[in-house]
């Protein structure tokens, strides 16, 4: 179901960049507009001034691939998240020889390949940092459940062979009942 979902997020977000890198021109995007109501804001709470247009787009280059990397991190079965690394980069790529062969108005560079790269790296580590957690989990959850059975076995089998009443005493002392779950000594 993650993969799935994933997936489906991955190609709508992935249709909203195509959108957004591939207009003839940003105007009818209106991405003028919002930078210059970004940039006045952040210099209302205290932004310097050397921070640009030119600053404001790299952020929000990374900023706008961090989604593309999380989502393709996540769609990725097992480890193939790692190829996120090297599709999106390349993707970004793609984008920028598209938008200095056949789009006149759109300007090609370099640093967006870069700032689009850091971001889809960042958020692919987010996602395979948020997978390992997740596995992790899963990992002490499937344990407790076998500790939990292994139990009932045991309480089972007891219950169907004679107890030993010196055994039961002496492994009470000691701090061994068979019906405590385990303590986790992390």
């Amino acid at each position: 179901m993650r993969v799935g979902l994933a997936t489906a997020l991955f190609a709508a977000y992935l249709a909203f960049v195509l959108w957004v890198t591939m207009s003839p021109s940003l105007d009818g995007v209106g991405v003028d507009t919002v930078a210059d109501r970004v940039l006045r804001v952040l210099y209302r709470l205290g932004m310097p001034d050397a921070f640009g247009y030119m600053e404001l787009e790299f952020v929000a280059n990374i900023g706008m691939f961090v989604p593309l990397g999380f989502l393709l991190g996540l769609a990725l079965p097992g480890w193939g998240w790692w190829l996120a690394l090297i599709l999106l980069p390349a993707f970004s790529g793609g984008i920028e020889w598209a938008q200095g062969e056949f789009l006149p108005n759109r300007v090609s560079d370099l640093r967006d390949v870069i700032s689009n790269s850091l971001g889809a790296w960042i958020g692919t580590f987010i996602a395979a940092t948020l997978r390992g957690m997740v596995h992790a989990r899963d990992a002490k959850v499937l344990e407790r459940a076998r500790w939990e059975d292994q139990q009932e076995r045991r309480r089972s089998r007891a219950r169907r062979a004679p107890q030993d009443p010196d055994r039961t005493a002496v492994l009470d002392q000691l701090g061994f009942a068979e019906d405590r779950a385990p303590v986790s000594r992390r």
